[in-house]
Formats: C-alpha cells, structure tokens, sequence
C-alpha cells in the first residue's frame, strides 16, 4: 500500500514572497496570464488553467490598523474530491498517495470539476478545451518516495520555499507538525486553527493542509467545507442514466442545464476575471 503524503501551509511563516507560485510556473513550464494592477498587490486574482497555485493577499482593517493575512491557495486534494465524483471520463483520480490526478488526454473540457470543486479551483483552458489543475508535482512525489523520502524530490513550491513555511512528508508526519505547531500559536492567536487536517466532514480532509492564526474565512476559506449540492444531481441522476445511453461526453452537455438550475447557473471561478 502507498504511503500517503501531504503538504502543510504554516500561515504565521510565510512572507508572501510568491517564490511558490514562479516555481510551479517554472517547474510546469506555464505560461503567464495578463494581471492588470488595480491597487491591491495580489499578483493574479484567482487560479486559472495558466496559474496552479497564488498567495491570496487579504488587506484587514484590525484596530483602526492594517493587517496582512497571507495564504497560499490552490488545490486541496481533498480525502473525498467533488471533481473526481464529478468526473464523467475519470480524468480526475484520487491517488493511494491522497493526490488527485488528472489525465489530460481523458479529460473532455465539460467543466464539471469547476462546478463540483468545494474550493473552486479546476479551470478549463478556453484554447485547449482541457480542464488544470495542481496535481502536487505527482511526477517529483514518485521520485521522492522511490528515492526513501529525498528532500531534493519534493513538490517544487515546497522545496523553494525560504521561510520553511510550505512543508512536504507523510501524511501522519504532517499532522502531527501541524498540531504541535497550533499549540504554539494558540497562545497568541485565540483563533487559530488547523485546515483540512481534520477528516470528520464531507470532503475528508485532504492533502493540502493549513496552520491558520485566523478563522479561515478570514483567507477567503469556508469554515466548514462541503461537497458541492450538484454532485447530488449529477451522481444519481444524470452520469448513471447517461452512461448507459449515449455516452459521457453527450452526457456531459446535455447535463449542464440541469446542474446549473441547481447551482444558479454559477461557478466558484474562471478565466475571464484574468
């Protein structure tokens, strides 16, 4: 059996240097998106197909101050994924290692993974009609498991990371960093939390995790994080009749009008707010 992996934001560390996000481009040979400044100095305004993971940059107002709160967003990997439920061609995989996979060469672009992510975070490129995501450098994880857990092998945000703020091991190892850590910070921040630890909801946890000295609302997170209402839908109704009739990619057309009735004809991003 795979070891299960995982990779652990520690909030109050990072310096939002954005170090992370230019290895992932470089390491994914990505190109970049066009980022019109607008007074606030958060370098893209949301993931998209050309941009894997950002540092949201919150500017709060606390005691007539200001207070920047950093977060390294992009796809949480979750125990139980909505895009992988969602899925009608099984591009999207979840892994032994906890990794949700894509398979580029499987994927149809019907953009279910956009409407069923609890995070928001797949989009499907305009051009190539495919949806992308991070996939935690599944290519460097292999190596670094084959090669007894080398450091020189971790996914390439971690390893640039100067802060020590974005660590990288096993699952267990990971856990055990992030509540230790949240009993350090709990003495200076009354709200602080961990995220995406814990496996008691509907998403499972997964193998993105934070240490936040805030709520997590405050970083733009849902407090409570929840499968998506469409699966319900697609899951029961549509996917199982469909594939006995006509096919997953008519399927996935002719279902959109039907999920979208139920999710208020919106989704949590896309690419044309770059």
């Amino acid at each position: 059996m795979a070891v299960e992996i995982a990779m652990l934001h520690d909030v109050e560390k990072c310096s939002a240097c954005r170090g992370c996000s230019v290895a992932c481009k470089q390491w994914k040979n990505l190109p970049a998106d066009k980022t019109p400044f607008d007074g606030d100095y958060q370098s893209h305004k949301d993931l998209s197909s050309k941009t894997y993971t950002l540092i949201r940059m919150k500017e709060n107002m606390v005691n007539d101050k200001v207070r920047w709160d950093f977060l390294k967003f992009q796809c949480m990997h979750c125990g139980i994924a909505g895009c992988v439920l969602g899925c009608p061609t099984n591009a999207l995989q979840k892994e032994e290692t906890g990794i949700v996979s894509h398979d580029i060469d499987k994927c149809i672009g019907c953009g279910y993974c956009e409407i069923n992510c609890t995070f928001g975070v797949p989009h499907v490129d305009k051009e190539t009609k495919k949806s992308t995501k991070c996939n935690l450098c599944i290519d460097r994880v292999a190596k670094y498991i084959e090669n007894g857990y080398d450091r020189k092998y971790m996914p390439s945000c971690s390893k640039t990371c100067t802060a020590d703020a974005i660590l990288f091991g096993t699952r267990e190892e990971m856990v055990k960093i992030a509540n230790e850590r949240l009993a350090v910070l709990k003495a200076k921040y009354p709200d602080a939390c961990t995220y995406n630890v814990e496996t008691d909801n509907s998403i499972k946890g997964g193998a993105m995790m934070y240490v936040l000295p805030y709520k997590p609302s405050v970083y733009g997170l849902p407090d409570e994080p929840q499968l998506a209402p469409s699966l319900n839908v697609w899951k029961d109704k549509i996917q199982p009749a469909g594939k006995v009739l006509i096919g997953a990619a008519v399927v996935a057309v002719a279902g959109a009008a039907i999920v979208n009735t139920v999710t208020g004809g919106s989704k949590h991003g896309g690419d044309d707010h770059e």
